[in-house]
Formats: structure tokens, sequence, C-alpha cells
């Protein structure tokens, strides 16, 4: 152990409830953020960086947090984007060759903030029993009460618009400029092996802001649309939702994951809703109803899409469901090339039962 002793931190929750650990780095701080849990036992590196979990406080329920270190490669976005770690043991020393600093190097580089030895089982329990809410872990224990006060005028996930904070400013290019294929690619929190997934077939990839109108996407002329990944709640992106009905209209072949697969329901009428405490490991069981097999996926998402309403919309059918809660994990359009899931078939980190989907997607835009 790095550190004779420890400084103490608590996780305080908007309902009042404290849970006690220590500073890692015995560095000073206070971060806030909804709190969630990760049930992955591998992937701390990708699942910081990845934009979808901006503005969040991370549980990770796996015991040892940081015994492999990190990997300039293993990240999903340029910069970290959790706004707190939270574990229970955490490893300052690491043993893996492929490492190029440690886990503690690699969130001081980040100005990130994080506490250990907290009881995570029992802190997990509470999240699953009175769901997602608002939280903040310092080391500020004098000051609790203003604390406190700061705390209850964090806003809510529910109605919060954040893709704005994580999305590109301006358009770029990945992949190779000869590739056989282009796709327009709509940023509203995209992560790097979405892209990788796509660029190794044979696509080359221009990637759009989160307001960027049907226009400025179709003036390419791509060979095919896609609808990224991303945090909060999608009902606010007016403007994605908008650009996803053009993108539909166009008959082009157009996929969406995770908060673009929930733009996509909302530009077909489908209205979403904040889940009690949400999807968020490399372990969940999803059904294709279609072929009738059975996936293990990774799946980071606090909303879904209503149910009901899919049934009820004639030009939509539901294709994948989560198997713990019936909840819909993916859908198609009956006339368009348009298809989307809740989950990551790009899995990183994660299982890889799922890549078939971008296969189908350049089945598409072939046929």
């Amino acid at each position: 152990m790095k550190y004779q002793t420890k400084k103490k931190a608590i996780l305080l929750l908007a309902d009042g409830t404290i849970f006690h650990g220590k500073s890692v780095g015995n560095v000073e701080g206070t971060s806030f953020g909804e709190v969630c849990f990760n049930t992955g036992m591998t992937g701390y590196q990708e699942i910081f960086t990845d934009p979808s979990y901006f503005g969040q406080l991370m549980v990770t329920t796996n015991a040892h947090i940081g015994n492999y270190g990190t990997n300039k490669d293993e990240i999903e976005s340029d910069s970290v984007k959790i706004s707190g770690l939270i574990c229970k043991n955490f490893s300052y020393e690491y043993s893996r060759d492929l490492a190029d600093k440690s886990l503690q190097d690699f969130l001081a580089d980040s100005n990130l903030f994080a506490i250990s030895d907290v009881d995570t089982r029992a802190l997990v329990s509470y999240i699953r029993d009175n769901g997602a809410m608002n939280a903040v872990i310092t080391t500020d224990l004098k000051n609790l009460n203003a604390i406190k006060e700061q705390l209850a005028n964090q806003p809510n996930m529910e109605g919060l618009e954040l893709s704005s904070k994580v999305s590109t400013k301006e358009p770029y290019f990945y992949g190779d400029e000869n590739a056989k294929y282009k796709i327009s690619a709509l940023d509203i929190g995209i992560k790097k092996n979405i892209l990788r997934n796509l660029a190794k077939r044979d696509a080359y990839i221009k990637v759009f802001p989160y307001n960027a109108s049907y226009e400025d996407m179709a003036a390419w002329n791509a060979d095919g649309y896609f609808i990224s990944n991303g945090p909060g709640d999608p009902e606010p992106l007016v403007d994605a939702i908008e650009t996803a009905k053009g993108l539909i209209n166009s008959n082009k072949p157009l996929f969406g994951i995770c908060l673009g697969h929930q733009v996509i329901a909302l530009a077909n009428g489908v209205s979403t809703y904040k889940m009690h405490n949400g999807h968020r490991g490399i372990n969940h069981p999803v059904l294709n109803l279609v072929t009738g097999k059975g996936e293990i996926t990774s799946q980071n998402h606090g909303f879904a899409i209503n149910r009901e309403e899919t049934v009820a919309n004639e030009d939509l059918i539901i294709t994948h469901e989560h198997l713990n809660d019936k909840t819909v994990a993916g859908i198609r359009m009956k006339n368009k090339q348009v298809f989307s899931v809740q989950y990551h078939p790009e899995a990183s980190p994660g299982p890889h039962d799922s890549d078939y989907l971008f296969d189908e997607f350049f089945e598409m835009i072939k046929n």
C-alpha cells in the first residue's frame, strides 16, 4: 500500500443515506453526479472514458479496480467522462506488460476524484432497491450542510440533455478515404470502438455534431447512416430526433445504437422513460426474437423505449428483448432499411455475440 494513512471520504446520496470510504491517492476532492453501478468484471478504463457515462458517479462491483493498470489504446473517447469513481479495493500497483501507467496516475492526469474502501455490495443493493439518484463523493466532511445544499440543487438526469457536452464540435473523418463504403454518423456521444467496427468493414466515416441537420448529413452522399450512443435523456434531443426523421425518409440504411436507438424510436412517435436503475454491465442476456438465439451483451443505459407503444406502432417490430425484465432491446422498421439496438454490439468492454449487427448493416448497404 502506497499510503500510510487514508483520508476519510463519504458518498452522500440525495435521500440522505451515507456510505463511508477513503480518498484514492489521499487527495481532497468533491464530485457530484448520478450514482450508478456497472457489473463488469473487467474493462474499467473503457467504462470511465465512455461518453454515455457523462455526469455519473460510477460504482464498480468488481472487488478490485486498477490491478491491470491502463493502456493508451483502451479508451473510448478523448477523456474520462464519469464524474467520479466509487470502488471497494483500489490497486495502486499493477501487473500487466501491456499497461503504460497505473490507474491512479491515469485518474490523476484526468483530474478525476475517486474513493475506495466503500461497502459496494451494500451500496449496489441499496441502489437496486431505491433506484439511481443524484449523489456526491467528498472529503469535505466539515462542510456537510453546504455540500447537502449543493446536492439538492443538482439537476436530475430525467430531462437533462448531455449530448452537446460530449459531441464533436466540428465534423471529422475516420478510416480509409479509399474505402468501399461511406457512412455518415451522428455523434451524440460516440465510442471509438463503434468507429473501428465500421472502418474495419471497409467504410470511411464522416462524423457529424449532435445538432447536425439531415441536409448536413445527406450532402456527403453516404451509402448509409448511423446514430450513436450517448448520455442523458433522449427526449430533449429535438435536433437529433428531427434529423433522424430525415434519415429514415431517405430510404438509405440507418443503424442506431443505445441513445441512437431511443432517438429512432422517438422519431417514430414512441416515447421513452427513465428506468429504476438502468442496465450497465457486460453480461446482460438478450433474446433475438427473429432468430430465436440468445446473446450475452454489453449494456449501458438508464432510459428505455415504451414497449406498449412499440407493439402498437404499425411501422415497427420488436427484434430483441432483454430477458431479465422484457424491456425492448431492438427494433426494426417494417418498410424501411432502419434498425436499432439498446445495447452495444461493439462491446468494448464485453462479449462479441452481437458483432453480426454491423454485418447486417453492411448487407443492407450492399443490397
